[in-house]
């Protein structure tokens, strides 16, 4: 496996914007999808964007349009650009390489994550 590291996370108030950032740990690797994911208190992990190779991208619907998932290729990192936050989206952030939009995601090697704590 190849570990990720998440990063960029804080609190902020309602409205404001926040960039997350995912990089490989201890060595690169090849990717064909990433994605972005959250935890929130009480609530099941979901996923809420991915993007391929191809550039091709999804989003949950909760966050279409506010958050835009990216990436550098050069240096192999993963962004989550938040803008327009709301309480709601107070989560634990995550990243892997996978493509996977709502609950249930099937996969087990999740590093630490980042805390988005948005308040009203």
């Amino acid at each position: 496996q190849v570990p990720l590291v998440e990063s960029g996370g804080g609190s902020v108030q309602a409205g404001g914007s926040l960039r997350l950032s995912c990089v490989a740990s201890g060595h690169t690797s090849t990717w064909s999808f990433m994605g972005w994911f959250r935890q929130a208190p009480g609530k099941e992990r979901e996923g809420v964007a991915c993007i391929t190779r191809l550039g091709s991208t999804a989003y949950a619907d909760s966050v279409k349009g506010r958050f835009t998932i990216s990436e550098d290729n050069a240096q192999n990192t993963l962004y989550l650009q938040m803008n327009n936050l709301t309480p709601e989206d107070t989560a634990m952030y995550y990243c892997a390489p996978v493509c996977w939009i709502g609950p249930r995601v099937k996969y087990n090697f999740w590093g630490q994550g980042t805390q988005v704590t948005v308040s009203s």
